[in-house]
């Protein structure tokens, strides 16, 4: 949404420590959060870097052929291009709805289980080094091979590297990006021979209820086919995740399912055995574990709605289009709205008379707490949308309706 979120030295935390990624996000973004963690981050659920991938990997990989890891409430019926559209489990009917493959009453996640492991994947994504290279998982959405994960786990090997990924019988298959969008943390895969590889059914986020049932399905510290269940803990939760050159920000569903190192990627599912989320994000305690960034029952992931919205368009273009306004605001915690630090001249912002100082308190009526807040509500909309800013400026308020450009990313 914005050009470039402005950061202060303090607003920064440093990356958590151990064995796993060496990434992190903000200090806690929730103005209205009351449980404080020590040190909380959050960080990408993935394995990764030089010495990350154990040493045994390569040459199994060698020998055995591979084995590895919102539009708000406008978009549930949201139409997706034809290679999303192909193949029991993931076909959408003519009104946008998907074909389940479990009964709405189904309550067993051995269910779940047996109809979302043959779609899911392990992905092992070598950079240009020997050593380098991270691991993480991905599904199967429809019968050309196309594979959904998360940017960070093949970010590395975008250039030129390497990617592989293994399939439920433990078979491997070379792999392509098609497209990657950074700012959504989505990335879109096709892999060689995948026609018969079961496509997983995509469902909506928007019809979760906090406290339902959900399995995560992926490859943790590399042990694929690992199968963990919880609850909807909220929905809705912004968060972000990466470094300040590389955010993703993320309107995410918060879960309590265990997510750990190399989940990234993998599907969030409802109990009909539906996709609701892309696993992508953890919250950890900083040292509190041994520097280790292991789970402690807070996981995030990117709501199936713009999940779908950011494949299409990669599986149409090649590239994801995001909103922006063109203002720099403060990501650091705030509690009373989303404080503009800066409104470039040419941009929507400056065209609609936003002014740095403004504090932005709603985003088409939906209350905003802080700066994180703001940019997710943003990226919840489309290039070309007119979204309604509430301001608070010199004591009033005031509302600036801000038509959306749009930035590839």
């Amino acid at each position: 949404m914005w050009d470039r979120p402005t950061y202060t030295q303090q607003q920064r935390q440093q990356p958590y420590g151990g064995p796993y990624p060496p990434y992190a996000g903000h200090q806690n973004p929730y103005a209205h959060q009351t449980m404080q963690l020590p040190a909380q981050a959050y960080g990408y659920p993935q394995q990764h870097g030089a010495g990350r991938v154990p040493g045994w990997v390569w040459p199994v990989v060698a020998v055995t052929a591979l084995v590895v890891g919102l539009l708000g409430g406008t978009i549930g019926g949201v139409a997706v291009s034809s290679s999303l559209n192909d193949g029991p489990g993931a076909i959408f009917t003519g009104d946008g709805e998907v074909a389940a493959p479990l009964d709405v009453d189904n309550g067993s996640v051995a269910a779940v289980a047996a109809q979302l492991l043959p779609s899911t994947v392990q992905i092992l994504a070598r950079n240009g080094g020997e050593s380098g290279g991270a691991t993480g998982s991905g599904f199967v959405i429809d019968r050309s091979g196309h594979v959904i994960t998360n940017n960070h786990v093949v970010a590395e090997a975008a250039a030129s590297g390497r990617i592989q990924v293994i399939d439920h019988e433990g078979e491997p298959h070379g792999a392509e990006i098609v497209g990657r969008s950074p700012v959504y943390d989505i990335a879109v895969l096709k892999i060689e021979d995948g026609g018969r590889l079961r496509p997983a059914a995509l469902g909506s986020s928007r019809s979760m209820n906090v406290g339902e049932t959900v399995v995560a399905i992926g490859s943790p510290l590399g042990l694929d086919s690992t199968v963990t269940s919880g609850i909807v803990s909220a929905l809705d939760r912004p968060v972000t995740t990466g470094d300040e050159e590389d955010s993703s920000f993320i309107n995410a569903v918060q879960t309590d399912a265990a997510i750990n190192p190399g989940n990234s990627g993998g599907p969030l599912v409802n109990l009909r055995g539906e996709v609701v989320g892309v696993n992508s994000a953890i919250a950890t305690m900083g040292g509190a574990f041994g520097g280790e960034a292991g789970n402690i029952g807070v996981g995030f992931a990117i709501p199936m709605e713009q999940v779908q919205i950011t494949a299409t368009q990669i599986l149409r273009t090649g590239e994801a289009q995001y909103p922006v306004i063109g203002a720099n605001v403060n990501t650091g915690t705030q509690r009373n709205g989303a404080e503009v630090v800066g409104v470039p001249a040419g941009t929507p912002a400056d065209a609609a008379g936003l002014e740095k100082g403004d504090v932005v308190v709603a985003v088409d009526d939906v209350a905003v707490t802080d700066g994180i807040g703001l940019i997710v509500a943003i990226r919840a909309h489309q290039p070309g949308d007119t979204v309604a800013l509430l301001v608070r400026r010199d004591g009033r308020e005031l509302t600036v309706k801000i038509e959306l450009d749009g930035k590839t990313g």
